[in-house]
């Protein structure tokens, strides 16, 4: 009995993922790299001045700091990465 049960489980939540999938899955994908762009796009107009362009007077970059300061190191490395046309494609 509880080994049909389990069995069971594994089918429904096979399933699930599968209905996941083939619904909902490209709209997570999207959700999650638009979020990323806008928040590598609020970094950069508020903490712009460490690449050269000036935006937000530094008072207010000054207060947002340690909201930004975990995400710093990777938006740098994304804003100065080279770009290719394979990049726009994915």
């Amino acid at each position: 009995m509880a080994e049909e049960k389990g069995f069971l489980q594994k089918v429904k939540k096979h399933v699930l993922d599968f209905i996941y999938g083939m619904a909902t899955h490209e709209m997570a994908r999207h959700a999650l790299k638009t979020r990323g762009s806008m928040e590598h796009l609020f970094i950069l107009i508020t903490m712009g001045d460490m690449l050269g362009v000036p935006i937000l007077p530094p008072y207010y970059s000054l207060r947002l700091l340690p909201y930004v300061v975990p995400q710093i190191s990777t938006w740098k490395r994304r804003m100065l990465r080279e770009r290719d046309l394979t990049d726009a494609l994915a």
